[in-house]
């Protein structure tokens, strides 16, 4: 398994793990130099969005990949976490609603979530 398809699947698993749920992940490689994939994910309050986030963080540091930056843990609606290359969305449903990052990035391709968990 290469190193990237690693660090998306313990993030995709951490999300799911929390129960997080409609989790998206789009390559961005050919659009943007912010990050080559984001991986979009819902909670239903800003408990579970914190829960998700704290998950994916505790993951991944566990396996020894760097965080980078966290914005929006505080309010808890909507947590952004840099990996580098992969940026994780944590939103509270409502906010994925009206943010729509998928209508957004709609020229990313999704990748298949059960090719990665």
């Amino acid at each position: 398994m290469k190193d990237i398809d690693k660090r998306i699947s313990i993030i995709a698993k951490a999300c799911s793990d929390k129960r997080g749920f409609d989790i998206k992940i789009l390559d961005l490689k050919k659009l943007t130099t912010i990050a080559d994939y984001f991986i979009i994910v819902s909670g239903n309050s800003t408990t579970q969005v914190v829960a998700i986030a704290d998950e994916v963080e505790e993951k991944m540091g566990r396996a020894e990949f760097s965080l980078f930056g966290k914005e929006g843990y505080e309010s808890g609606r909507w947590v952004l976490l840099d990996f580098g290359d992969i940026v994780v969305h944590v939103f509270h449903r409502e906010d994925r609603e009206f943010y729509n990052l998928e209508k957004l990035w709609a020229d990313g391709e999704e990748l298949e979530l059960d090719n990665i968990i």
